[in-house]
Parts: C-alpha cells; structure tokens; sequence
C-alpha cells in the first residue's frame, strides 16, 4: 500500500474512530444512574433484553442508533430516540426488534421516537418479517405532545400499523418489561400474543395517580393492571413470568414454532469472498473526498471475487452500473463515478456528475434488473446532474426525469450506501430516502445537502449582502469574509451524517468494511417477501 493509500486509510479510520465514540456514548442511554436504577428493579437494560433474546454469535443489524443525536437538549436529549431496535436472528428467523429504553425519560415518546418505531414497523412490512417489541414505555413525552401525537406519521400511526400487519398476516410478539400506559397499551393487546413479568410489567389506560384524579379511586398500579390481573383476571395478557429472562426464553420457543415463509426467490449461490480484502476499502477515499477515485475498486472489496459485469461500460462513464454477487447474493450495482472520464466524443466529463447519457444509461440497467428480479444496490457519491446551457439544451431534467422515474417505479428491493457526496437531485436519482430503499446507511465519509457547503455558502451571502445593500447597508471585505466563514460553518454542520442519522435520514453509520454485511442481510430480510409486482413500464431503450 503506497503512502497516499496509507493517508486515506488514516482518515477513514479517524473518521470512524469519532463515529464510534459517539456510539458508545450513545450506548449509555440515559446513563449510569439510570441503569443502576433499572438493576434496582431487577430490569435489565435494552441491549441487554435484545443481546438475551438473540441468537448466539449471530448479527443484529441496529437501525436508527443516531436518532435524535443533538436534538432536544433542552429537555436533556433523547439517546437513539429513547428505542434500541434493528434486525436479529431469533430462533433462527430473522425478525424486527424494537425495544423502549426505560434509561432515557422512562422510555417516553419524543418526536423522533415515533419515527423511529414507524421505520422499524415500515422493515417489517415490507419485508414480512416478524416483529418482537420488548416494551417499557411511560407513553408520549407530554411537553411535546403536540408534535408527536395527532398526525399521520405520529404516534396513533403505530397502532394503525399494528391493524396492517396483523391482516397482513406478519407475526407480532409483545413482552410488557415495565409501563405500557395510555394510548400505549394498544400495542401489545394488538400484538398475535402478549407476555408480561410480574411486578415490573404494568398495562392500563390510566395510572393510579389518574384513576386516583379522575374518579377518586384508591388502587396501586399491580392490582390495577399487572400481570396477574390481565392474566387472571382481563385476561388481556397470554402468559406471565417471574423475571425478564423466563420472558425473552418463552419468546424464543414462540419464534422456534413460526412456520415458514414463502420466499420472494432472489438468486443466491455459495458466497465467495472479494478479490480485495475487506479491511482495505478504507484507503480508496481521499481526505475530505477531495481527490478523484475510480469506484470500481469500492465495488471490487464489496463483490464475490471482483466479477462485475460491467453494463454499457462504454456509454455514460459518470455511472457505472453492472451485475455482481455481494455474498452469494445476485445483485445490480449502480455507482457514482468519481474520475474524470472522456466522453465518445472525447469530451471530459467531470465525475460525481449525472450527465444525460449516464442517467439514460442508469434508468435502463433498472429496468432490467426489475426485469430480471434482481435486487439493486445503489453507491452513492454525487454533486447532482449537470448544468449549464449544453446540458439544459440537450435535455437534461428530461433524462433527469427518466432517472427519477425508474426508482421510484422499481419494484425490487433497493439498497443505498452513501460513500461521499449526496447532494441536491442527485440524492433523489440516486435512491435516497424518499425513494424507498429497503435499507440506507452512510459511510462516516458522507454529507448530505442540497449542494456543497462552498457552493452554498456563497449563494446564501449574496442573498444576504444584496438584501443589506437594498436597506443602503454595505459590508467591508472583512466582514463578507467572516459572514461566509460563518454561514458555512453552520451548513457543513447540517451536511454530517451524523445529522442525517439524527433525523432517520439514513438508517445509521456503518464502518466501510460493514457494507457488503448489511447489504446481504437487507436482502436477505427483503427474500422473505414474495410479493414481487411487474414493473409497469417494462423494459424499452430509453
């Protein structure tokens, strides 16, 4: 490995080095003396509850770890939403996992912990896979109750959810660990069955406290909605356990007796390890992904044995797409390229940029792969489509469009990756998340913006320093320099992954050698749905 090499190693690995410092606090929920608190009460943690009731030296896939990451320091944040979830391997099914985090505001409901849990249920439908809720829940986080409960995406949406599924026919287990309150207490009783531990796992509509307000009643939460009352008594709950891991054991005997699913029939041989090491992706990039790069060698590390059928290969080069294997898995492979290319006419085309012919190029390789069954898998490190008068000219939002309609209208599985840049349509075009794709993640190397933070922050000055000169105000060059270091200090902080993760922009951050993993288990988890509609449009040269 050559210096340079070494260099770009260094910096993917001090990028992640920061990655993984923050997921390690993030880890702590709501921190040591709320843990010591849940060990008081014979609780375990919800890592601990997912780590029990997983399969031994198995993969859990974490979805959302970064949710609500440097939001709502007013009220002391909310670690990974206050739900640590993501996909596992129970009894040997792979199922969904979401399990409220009682360490952070007693697992209450904040904004993004109502998308979060409405991403986790969206996995399982649409890859009909169960879903096992580990609940321990105080119910929506009053102070923000006006952004978390009455709307379409918010909290009711869960239990509407839970309806679907159920008539869907996807299985859904709820373990009631501590407090399911108010309109919380739903989602178990909507569940197929629902298991509580004595004297931790409590359902009801109202607490004692507010049955006490509201009607005068003198009752303690255990006689008013503990396990022995719902399975004695309501008979709302199916089973009770004296502790936590009886619990998460009866569930693993529920998931071992799950018939099995029709399959969706993905084409997968026996895997084979990539031409290139793994461990080794991390030295492609350039610090700050400055320097041009050819993404085929990222595609020779994900890939079983390098093979790539490179489709068009000759014809729009600022995309690459092709058929491959990533772990046994047939695949299609759609790609920013970042060199600078020549175009057939020799012209030079910058890389990173969706010209006319590379969006032609790419939305009839979709097509195909829709044809074919084939799932896609989209790398995406893109500044967007090109501009100026030839590309207007010559039609570029057409072909743009052809682009955009392929994958929202592509029916197979698609997965991204953010490796490097992912701006403005190109994020579109390129399968970000208003385009479905059945799993995102980004590399530590990511920013995700409407354009570049250079490009932006030049824009947003002129806005401002016209503005000021239409009131008669001017600005030194001093000043200009200062409000620009200013405006894009602020917009590169908005182009973080970490600040998309917050958001559920992407599902999470992922060590570069962690791609061709995640991306096998999405599909995988997406085999177990045979649902597969045609493609309306059918295959035509576009």
């Amino acid at each position: 490995m050559n210096l340079e090499r070494n260099r770009n190693e260094d910096w993917m690995k001090m990028k992640w080095s920061e990655t993984r410092q923050m997921i390690d606090k993030i880890k702590l929920g709501g921190g040591a003396s709320s843990i010591a608190k849940q060990k008081e009460k014979n609780k375990l943690t919800p890592r601990e509850r997912i780590e029990l009731l997983c399969d031994k030296n198995t993969s859990f896939t974490e979805i959302g770890i970064f949710a609500g990451w440097g939001m709502y320091e007013e009220y002391g944040g909310c670690p990974a939403g206050g739900t640590v979830a993501g996909i596992g391997y129970v009894s040997g099914r792979q199922c969904v996992i979401v399990a409220n985090d009682q360490t952070v505001k007693a697992g209450a409901w904040f904004p993004i912990s109502g998308k979060k849990n409405l991403r986790l249920q969206e996995i399982a439908m649409e890859n009909k896979l169960p879903i096992i809720y580990l609940v321990d829940s105080a119910g929506v986080f009053l102070p923000m109750q006006d952004e978390i409960f009455p709307d379409k995406e918010h909290f009711g949406r869960i239990f509407r959810n839970n309806a679907i599924m159920s008539a869907q026919g996807i299985t859904q287990i709820a373990a009631v660990m501590g407090a399911c309150v108010a309109g919380g207490a739903y989602l178990p009783i909507m569940s197929d069955e629902t298991l509580m531990v004595e004297g931790n796992g409590s359902i009801f509509l109202a607490g004692s406290y507010l049955v006490k307000a509201a009607i005068g009643e003198d009752i303690d939460n255990e006689t008013l909605g503990g396990a022995v009352t719902h399975t004695e008594i309501s008979g709302i709950a199916d089973y009770k356990f004296p502790t936590e891991q009886a619990c998460i054991e009866h569930i693993r005997k529920i998931m071992s007796k799950l018939g099995e699913p029709t399959k969706a029939g993905f084409n997968r041989v026996t895997p084979k390890l990539p031409a290139k090491p793994v461990d080794e992706i991390c030295s492609i990039m350039s610090e700050g992904n400055a320097k041009p790069y050819d993404v085929r060698e990222i595609i020779e590390h994900l890939v079983d044995e390098g093979e790539f059928d490179e489709f068009k290969k000759d014809y729009g080069k600022t995309i690459l797409c092709g058929y491959a294997r990533i772990d046994g898995w047939a695949v299609g492979i759609v790609a920013n390229q970042r060199l600078i290319v020549k175009s057939k006419k020799g012209e030079m085309q910058m890389g990173g940029v969706i010209y006319n012919d590379s969006a032609d190029k790419a939305a009839r390789f979709i097509l195909n792969c829709n044809q074919k069954k084939i799932p896609l898998v989209f790398l995406q490190d893109v500044t967007g489509f090109m501009v100026g008068s030839r590309s207007e000219h010559s039609g570029i939002i057409k072909d743009g469009a052809k682009l955009v309609n392929a994958v929202a209208n592509s029916v197979v599985p698609k997965f991204t990756i953010i490796t490097g840049n992912s701006y403005g349509a190109g994020n579109y075009a390129m399968c970000g998340k208003a385009y479905d794709p059945r799993l995102i993640f980004a590399w530590p190397s990511a920013k995700i913006a409407v354009m570049g933070g250079e490009q932006a922050a030049k824009t947003l000055l002129q806005i401002q320093v016209s503005a000021m000169k239409a009131k008669g105000k001017s600005l030194s060059a001093e000043e200009e320099q200062q409000m620009l270091q200013n405006i894009k200090g602020k917009y590169e902080q908005q182009t973080t992954p970490y600040y998309a993760a917050a958001r559920l922009w992407v599902d999470g951050i992922i060590h570069p050698a962690e791609t061709r993993r995640v991306i096998s288990e999405g599909i995988t988890a997406a085999n177990h749905n045979p649902d597969m509609a045609a493609l309306k449009t059918g295959v035509f040269q576009v």
